[in-house]
């Protein structure tokens, strides 16, 4: 399992009819990718970092989420509205460890 999570910052103004239209397409583009699981659409709350909103999403496995981001409909996304609209990012993909050893981390499943 990878899970794939996304903060942001968008240029649009905060409550504007462009931020809400940008995180429904999303929801709407994203997670109709097949392989695409356990899409969240998740606002950052912390006042360590300015990034306003978040994405998380889940992958059975490596091919499931190079898929996705091969995907046409991802591809689209990235040039025709990630790109222009996203101010910053940080992107951070994770994968389950398995501390079953006595000696720490023994592998990633």
């Amino acid at each position: 399992m990878i899970r794939h999570t996304v903060v942001f910052r968008l240029k649009h103004a905060q409550g504007s009819a462009e931020e809400r239209k940008f995180l429904g397409d999303a929801l709407h583009i994203l997670a109709a990718i097949p392989g695409v699981g356990k899409f969240e659409r998740l606002r950052q709350v912390s006042p360590k970092n300015d990034y306003r909103f978040g994405f998380s999403m889940e992958f059975a496995d490596e091919a499931a989420y190079s898929g996705y981001n091969d995907h046409p409909a991802h591809v689209a996304f990235v040039n025709d509205r990630w790109l222009p609209e996203v101010e910053a990012f940080l992107e951070i993909d994770y994968v389950p460890l398995d501390y079953s050893s006595s000696s720490g981390p023994s592998k990633v499943v």
